[in-house]
């Protein structure tokens, strides 16, 4: 909490975005396999997505206030991780989807 009142960053408001994104998050990479695999347009569930997935982070940029250099690399170190491992998630979605038509 203190850290928060040092950087302008309410940690309870952190978290609620946060935790509040996942779901969202999930159904996004859903709605973006589902467009994969009927060959539709997957702009717009890219979109959500990657808003739902950096959304506690955009936070923290937008209202911090003299955040260390370190914390800006975390985040995109973990954007690029999350990046990767939503690739995997989607590159399964799309395996299973296919397992059940054959």
């Amino acid at each position: 909490m203190g850290l928060g009142a040092r950087y302008g960053v309410n940690p309870i408001v952190f978290g609620s975005i946060y935790v509040g994104a996942i779901p969202f998050f999930t159904l996004s990479i859903a709605w973006l396999a589902r467009n994969l695999r009927r060959r539709r347009s997957i702009v717009a569930p890219l979109l959500s997505a990657s808003f739902f997935f950096v959304s506690a982070y955009l936070y923290l940029i937008v209202v911090g206030r003299d955040i260390p250099v370190w914390v800006y690399l975390f985040i995109g170190g973990m954007v690029v991780f999350g990046a990767f491992s939503t690739l995997k998630k989607i590159r399964g979605q799309l395996q299973e989807g296919e397992d059940s038509e054959a």
